[in-house]
Protein backbone atom coordinates (compact mmCIF):
# COMPACT_ATOMS: atom_id res chain seq x y z
CA UNK A 1 0.00 0.00 0.00
CA UNK A 2 1.46 3.34 -1.00
CA UNK A 3 1.38 6.21 1.49
CA UNK A 4 0.49 9.83 0.80
CA UNK A 5 4.06 10.84 -0.07
CA UNK A 6 7.70 9.80 0.16
CA UNK A 7 8.17 13.15 1.93
CA UNK A 8 7.09 11.36 5.11
CA UNK A 9 9.96 8.85 4.94
CA UNK A 10 12.34 10.78 7.25
CA UNK A 11 9.55 11.42 9.76
CA UNK A 12 8.59 7.74 9.81
CA UNK A 13 12.21 6.61 10.06
CA UNK A 14 13.14 9.00 12.88
CA UNK A 15 9.94 8.40 14.85
CA UNK A 16 10.40 4.64 14.55
CA UNK A 17 14.00 4.99 15.71
CA UNK A 18 12.90 7.00 18.73
CA UNK A 19 10.35 4.39 19.79
CA UNK A 20 12.81 1.55 19.25
CA UNK A 21 15.39 3.27 21.44
CA UNK A 22 12.92 4.24 24.16
CA UNK A 23 11.34 0.76 24.27
CA UNK A 24 14.02 -1.73 23.19
CA UNK A 25 13.37 -5.36 22.31
CA UNK A 26 12.67 -7.84 25.08
CA UNK A 27 15.93 -9.66 24.40
CA UNK A 28 19.29 -8.68 22.96
CA UNK A 29 19.27 -10.92 19.88
CA UNK A 30 19.00 -9.44 16.41
CA UNK A 31 15.74 -11.18 15.50
CA UNK A 32 13.94 -9.75 18.54
CA UNK A 33 15.24 -6.28 17.72
CA UNK A 34 14.02 -6.60 14.13
CA UNK A 35 10.57 -7.86 15.13
CA UNK A 36 10.14 -5.08 17.68
CA UNK A 37 11.28 -2.43 15.22
CA UNK A 38 8.90 -3.73 12.55
CA UNK A 39 5.97 -3.33 14.94
CA UNK A 40 7.11 0.17 15.85
CA UNK A 41 7.45 1.09 12.16
CA UNK A 42 3.99 -0.20 11.30
CA UNK A 43 2.43 1.76 14.15
CA UNK A 44 4.36 4.90 13.22
CA UNK A 45 3.42 4.53 9.56
CA UNK A 46 -0.29 4.34 10.36
CA UNK A 47 0.02 7.31 12.72
CA UNK A 48 1.94 9.37 10.16
CA UNK A 49 -0.55 8.64 7.39
CA UNK A 50 -3.41 9.66 9.70
CA UNK A 51 -1.65 12.89 10.69
CA UNK A 52 -0.53 13.80 7.16
CA UNK A 53 -3.10 12.19 4.84
CA UNK A 54 -2.35 14.16 1.67
CA UNK A 55 0.70 14.98 -0.41
CA UNK A 56 0.27 18.65 0.51
CA UNK A 57 0.34 17.81 4.23
CA UNK A 58 3.48 15.73 3.74
CA UNK A 59 5.18 18.45 1.70
CA UNK A 60 4.44 21.07 4.35
CA UNK A 61 5.92 19.01 7.17
CA UNK A 62 8.98 18.34 5.02
CA UNK A 63 9.47 22.10 4.66
CA UNK A 64 8.58 23.22 8.19
CA UNK A 65 9.85 20.19 10.05
CA UNK A 66 7.90 17.96 12.47
CA UNK A 67 9.11 19.62 15.68
CA UNK A 68 11.63 17.18 17.08
CA UNK A 69 11.82 14.86 20.08
CA UNK A 70 12.67 17.26 22.94
CA UNK A 71 9.40 16.87 24.86
CA UNK A 72 9.28 13.13 24.19
CA UNK A 73 12.85 12.78 25.47
CA UNK A 74 11.91 14.60 28.65
CA UNK A 75 8.74 12.56 29.18
CA UNK A 76 10.58 9.28 28.64
CA UNK A 77 13.68 10.32 30.58
CA UNK A 78 15.85 9.71 27.54
CA UNK A 79 17.39 13.12 26.91
CA UNK A 80 20.67 12.91 24.98
CA UNK A 81 23.81 14.08 26.75
CA UNK A 82 24.47 16.54 23.94
CA UNK A 83 21.45 17.25 21.76
CA UNK A 84 23.62 19.30 19.40
CA UNK A 85 25.96 16.40 18.69
CA UNK A 86 26.20 15.47 15.04
CA UNK A 87 24.86 11.95 15.58
CA UNK A 88 21.73 13.30 17.32
CA UNK A 89 20.49 15.20 14.29
CA UNK A 90 17.91 12.53 13.50
CA UNK A 91 15.91 13.72 16.54
CA UNK A 92 14.83 16.85 14.66
CA UNK A 93 12.76 14.63 12.33
CA UNK A 94 10.82 12.99 15.14
CA UNK A 95 7.14 13.97 15.19
CA UNK A 96 5.77 14.16 18.75
CA UNK A 97 2.16 13.61 17.73
CA UNK A 98 3.02 10.69 15.45
CA UNK A 99 5.00 8.97 18.21
CA UNK A 100 2.21 9.55 20.73
CA UNK A 101 -0.41 8.16 18.35
CA UNK A 102 1.82 5.17 17.54
CA UNK A 103 2.14 4.48 21.27
CA UNK A 104 -1.67 4.52 21.55
CA UNK A 105 -1.95 2.00 18.69
CA UNK A 106 0.68 -0.31 20.15
CA UNK A 107 -1.08 -0.34 23.52
CA UNK A 108 -4.61 -0.76 22.17
CA UNK A 109 -5.24 -3.34 19.39
CA UNK A 110 -8.87 -2.30 18.93
CA UNK A 111 -7.82 1.30 18.33
CA UNK A 112 -5.08 0.09 15.99
CA UNK A 113 -7.67 -1.73 13.90
CA UNK A 114 -9.80 1.43 13.67
CA UNK A 115 -6.74 3.42 12.64
CA UNK A 116 -5.72 0.94 9.94
CA UNK A 117 -9.26 0.82 8.57
CA UNK A 118 -9.26 4.62 8.38
CA UNK A 119 -5.93 4.61 6.54
CA UNK A 120 -7.08 1.94 4.09
CA UNK A 121 -10.18 3.98 3.32
CA UNK A 122 -8.29 7.24 2.85
CA UNK A 123 -4.93 6.43 1.27
CA UNK A 124 -5.04 5.85 -2.49
CA UNK A 125 -3.56 2.70 -3.94
CA UNK A 126 -0.63 2.88 -6.41
CA UNK A 127 -2.84 2.24 -9.44
CA UNK A 128 -5.63 4.57 -8.35
CA UNK A 129 -8.19 1.92 -7.49
CA UNK A 130 -10.60 2.95 -4.72
CA UNK A 131 -10.00 1.56 -1.25
CA UNK A 132 -10.71 -0.38 0.84
CA UNK A 133 -9.97 -3.49 -1.22
CA UNK A 134 -12.28 -6.48 -0.83
CA UNK A 135 -10.45 -8.90 1.43
CA UNK A 136 -11.18 -11.93 3.57
CA UNK A 137 -13.21 -11.18 6.66
CA UNK A 138 -11.11 -10.52 9.78
CA UNK A 139 -7.84 -10.75 7.82
CA UNK A 140 -5.52 -7.81 8.58
CA UNK A 141 -3.71 -6.10 5.69
CA UNK A 142 -0.30 -7.71 5.19
CA UNK A 143 1.42 -4.31 5.53
CA UNK A 144 0.21 -4.01 9.13
CA UNK A 145 -0.06 -7.66 10.21
CA UNK A 146 2.51 -7.38 13.01
CA UNK A 147 0.74 -4.36 14.44
CA UNK A 148 -2.76 -5.86 14.28
CA UNK A 149 -2.13 -9.56 14.78
CA UNK A 150 1.26 -10.13 16.43
CA UNK A 151 2.26 -13.76 16.91
CA UNK A 152 3.95 -14.99 20.12
CA UNK A 153 7.43 -14.12 18.83
CA UNK A 154 6.28 -10.60 17.98
CA UNK A 155 4.76 -10.13 21.43
CA UNK A 156 7.84 -11.48 23.20
CA UNK A 157 10.08 -9.14 21.20
CA UNK A 158 7.86 -6.13 21.91
CA UNK A 159 7.12 -6.73 25.58
CA UNK A 160 8.36 -3.22 26.42
CA UNK A 161 7.07 -1.60 23.24
CA UNK A 162 3.51 -2.83 23.89
CA UNK A 163 3.37 -2.49 27.68
CA UNK A 164 0.50 -0.02 28.32
CA UNK A 165 1.89 1.31 31.60
CA UNK A 166 5.28 2.05 30.09
CA UNK A 167 3.72 3.65 27.01
CA UNK A 168 1.24 5.77 28.95
CA UNK A 169 3.44 8.87 29.50
CA UNK A 170 3.85 9.11 25.73
CA UNK A 171 0.43 7.85 24.64
CA UNK A 172 -1.52 10.25 26.86
CA UNK A 173 0.10 13.30 25.29
CA UNK A 174 -2.10 13.30 22.18
CA UNK A 175 -4.52 10.41 22.75
CA UNK A 176 -7.61 12.64 22.91
CA UNK A 177 -6.95 14.01 19.42
CA UNK A 178 -6.53 10.51 17.99
CA UNK A 179 -9.71 9.26 19.65
CA UNK A 180 -11.61 12.24 18.26
CA UNK A 181 -10.18 11.67 14.78
CA UNK A 182 -11.18 7.98 14.81
CA UNK A 183 -14.57 8.65 16.45
CA UNK A 184 -13.48 6.40 19.32
CA UNK A 185 -14.09 8.68 22.28
CA UNK A 186 -15.49 6.84 25.27
CA UNK A 187 -14.31 3.42 24.09
CA UNK A 188 -12.17 1.31 26.50
CA UNK A 189 -8.41 1.40 26.13
CA UNK A 190 -6.29 -1.70 26.64
CA UNK A 191 -4.93 -5.03 25.42
CA UNK A 192 -8.12 -7.07 25.68
CA UNK A 193 -8.41 -7.54 21.93
CA UNK A 194 -5.33 -9.77 21.89
CA UNK A 195 -6.39 -11.67 24.97
CA UNK A 196 -3.46 -10.11 26.81
CA UNK A 197 -3.47 -8.31 30.14
CA UNK A 198 -1.17 -6.12 32.14
CA UNK A 199 -0.28 -9.25 34.11
CA UNK A 200 0.83 -11.00 30.91
CA UNK A 201 3.07 -8.07 30.04
CA UNK A 202 4.42 -7.91 33.59
CA UNK A 203 5.41 -11.57 33.42
CA UNK A 204 7.41 -10.82 30.28
CA UNK A 205 9.21 -8.06 32.19
CA UNK A 206 9.87 -10.32 35.17
CA UNK A 207 7.49 -8.39 37.46
CA UNK A 208 5.21 -11.36 38.18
Amino acid sequence: MAGPSVELSPVIAASTHWLSRAYPAGSADTIAHTLSELQARQAVTVAAWLRYPTEVDAALVAIAGPGGSAVLDWRAGSEPEDEDAEDEGWRTWVDEVVVSWAACLLADPALARKAVDAVIAAVPSPDGRPLPYPRKKDTPPAEFRRLLDPDPRDRDAAVLLRHPDLLEPIAEMHRSTLLYLLDAEGEPVGLASHGATDTDADKGLGFA
